[in-house]
């Protein structure tokens, strides 16, 4: 079965919390149209603050991507990994994995916070947005509304 994966990462620092920088920041997209990517891999969007949250395309294998994936026979098995563990906000308790059908996706996001050592470079962010379809898929996919929506983003001060 088919297996469609894009991964977003969008990164920033304390100069993108708020104002001009946070409204950037926050017209980032959370999915893309699809390109033309190996059987196995993922559609790796890089978007960071120093770019000026232009995206940047490039290809991960699904060894990569922080999900685990596994093919139930009629169904996709879809968990995000927290990584890494020591970034906040605290997960204590995590959303079960989601089960796909064919022709169904999900959306599933998670933010961190980092400090640098000692605390001298202050803080900087990150947001994961997993985009996952189950079956085959057109390449504008991800523009559509997902079937499901798993939103592990917490507060990060």
């Amino acid at each position: 079965m088919d297996i469609t994966v894009q991964w977003i990462k969008t990164s920033w620092t304390k100069q993108s919390r708020g104002g001009e920088g946070a409204a950037r920041r926050n017209e980032a997209p959370t999915s893309f149209v699809l390109p033309q990517v190996s059987p196995g891999s993922a559609h790796f969007v890089q978007m960071s603050e120093r770019d000026g949250f232009e995206p940047r395309s490039s290809q991960k294998g699904f060894r990569e991507i922080g999900v685990n994936l596994r093919d139930e026979g009629d169904r996709l098995r879809v968990l995000a990994r927290v990584e890494p563990i020591f970034g906040l906000p605290p997960r204590p308790r995590r959303p079960p994995a989601v089960r796909l059908l064919s022709g169904q996706w999900v959306r599933w996001q998670l933010n961190y916070r980092f400090t640098s050592a000692l605390g001298i470079r202050g803080w900087s962010y990150w947001l994961d947005t997993f985009n996952i379809a189950y079956g085959p898929v057109d390449r504008d996919v991800f523009l559509s509304e997902p079937t499901v929506i798993v939103d592990e983003r917490g507060p990060v001060r």
